[in-house]
């Protein structure tokens, strides 16, 4: 009975492992997409310093309140 407990708790950990990698690999993925929309949408070819500039003011206001005035903006 023990080792069969053992066995299961072992296929349980491995099971976590694999769920774990799953999850950094999804992660990643979603982070390359991330940048590809910054990229698509132009902001990489800013210069450095107003791309700065504009990352202290969305982390300053929220991501929200930027998202509300660009769409009121448009």
């Amino acid at each position: 009975m023990a080792k069969s407990l053992d066995a299961e708790q072992a296929a349980i950990e491995a099971d976590e492992r694999k769920l774990a990698e799953r999850r950094k690999a999804l992660q990643a993925k979603q982070r390359e997409a991330a940048i590809a929309a910054v990229e698509k949408a132009g902001l990489l070819r800013m210069p450095i310093d107003r791309l700065e500039g504009l990352m202290k003011a969305v982390k300053k206001l929220g991501l929200e309140t930027v998202e509300k005035r660009l769409e009121a903006s448009a």
